[in-house]
């Protein structure tokens, strides 16, 4: 990589401050985009990608680290960046294509009303963010498409990622989140989540120094008593009690053992055997847990 002294800058990061707090923060945001890329081998060379932007912190960061990385020869891929205006009141429907303009990117802004299927198909009381969700995703891959893209990329972070895993703990009865890669039901689509070990508040503080003109979602952020939100305060109420907590949790997301949990439709416990007496160990030197646990 170019040292920044020298190099030139995408116009995404023109007006970036030159401390070095935000140096040091920009340089970690990518250090963590490039090693989730790497790690979940989402760069197929050539290929198109769909940069979902919806103009929330999440999305900005993305969108510029992804060009930082394209920029410096690191991501050997073409980036299209595509914003789907859901038809919600008062949307500022001219701020993202200025931007898109100004900054000299690629992109395609589609306006599809799912906002009125949502209000109506959705009971008063009832959150919209499942319905949004389907809705948003089904135009994006239909984008990507007709794009002759490879791929829908999307703006969630590592804070999302363990969110959603608790959301489906405790709400679904599952072990599940968000995957950083992950193929679409049709098959001829990926979705990457490069942000998958960028923390929520890196992107907000890029973001808030980088002075993008951040569109709030009145539409699911207008409701109350949201059941992610709830996840969202118990877990900054852990982390705050006890700093790191996050990191640890989603490190265990890497770490899954299913001999040690109690699926049997990914590890054969029927099949377990034990050894005949005087059987040497398979592992003089590794501890046997299964006892303890």
């Amino acid at each position: 990589m170019l040292d920044d002294e020298d190099s030139p800058i995408h116009p995404l990061f023109a007006g970036a401050p030159s401390t070095t707090e935000f140096k040091k923060l920009r340089k970690r945001i990518v250090r963590e985009t490039r090693e989730a890329i790497e790690k979940y081998g989402m760069i197929e060379r050539g290929q198109r990608w769909l940069v979902c932007l919806s103009g929330g912190k999440d999305s900005y960061t993305l969108l510029a680290i992804l060009h930082e990385l394209q920029w410096r020869g690191l991501l050997p891929v073409e980036l299209l960046a595509c914003n789907l205006d859901q038809g919600q009141p008062g949307f500022p429907a001219t701020v993202l294509p200025e931007f898109l303009e100004k900054m000299g990117v690629p992109h395609r802004i589609e306006y599809q009303d799912t906002y009125s299927i949502v209000m109506d198909k959705v009971p008063q009381g009832r959150t919209y963010c499942a319905l949004c969700s389907r809705l948003r995703r089904g135009n994006l891959y239909r984008i990507a498409r007709e794009e002759g893209c490879s791929a829908v990329v999307l703006g969630h972070h590592r804070d999302d990622i363990l969110e959603t895993f608790f959301m489906n703990l405790f709400h679904g009865s599952r072990l599940a989140t968000m995957p950083p890669k992950l193929l679409n039901e049709e098959g001829d689509l990926f979705v990457y989540r490069p942000l998958a070990f960028v923390s929520e508040a890196d992107c907000e503080k890029f973001a808030r120094a980088m002075d993008y003109p951040i569109i709030p979602c009145d539409l699911c952020g207008s409701q109350d008593g949201l059941q992610r939100q709830q996840v969202k305060m118990m877990l900054d109420g852990w982390e705050k009690n006890a700093p790191g907590r996050r990191n640890k949790m989603f490190k265990a997301l890497m770490n899954a053992r299913p001999s040690h949990l109690c699926d049997p439709s990914i590890f054969d416990f029927a099949g377990l055997e034990r050894r005949a007496e005087g059987e040497a160990d398979f592992n003089e030197n590794v501890p046997d847990l299964r006892e303890r646990d």
